[in-house]
């Protein structure tokens, strides 16, 4: 398994266009084959500011999704949004043990 977590900071100016752009690319990455979890969500906290968790149940469904048409529609979002900064971390092999 796969996971992803990490930041986008965008201009906050851009918000409404940012979640439409984020709506989209959910609703078509969560239907791809081996997406078992994919979730961007604004920071309460922070203006301007999306939090990010993936889970895949491997690398060639990754790289499939980095190809995606969806995928790229929304890197050209960002872009168009004012991206400031990026940071994300890949987990690989990680141990699950349910707690609830």
């Amino acid at each position: 398994m796969i996971v992803l977590a990490g930041t986008i900071d965008f201009d906050p100016a851009h918000a409404e266009a940012m979640m439409a752009a984020v709506a989209v690319v959910v609703e078509a990455t969560r239907a791809e084959e081996g997406c078992l979890d994919y979730v961007i969500g604004p920071d309460p906290l922070i203006a301007g500011r999306l939090n990010l968790f993936e889970r895949w149940e491997a690398d060639e469904h990754l790289g499939a999704h980095r190809k995606a048409d969806h995928s790229r529609t929304f890197q050209r979002a960002l872009g168009e949004c004012g991206m400031a900064g990026v940071s994300i971390d890949r987990y690989d092999g990680a141990t699950v043990t349910k707690i609830f």
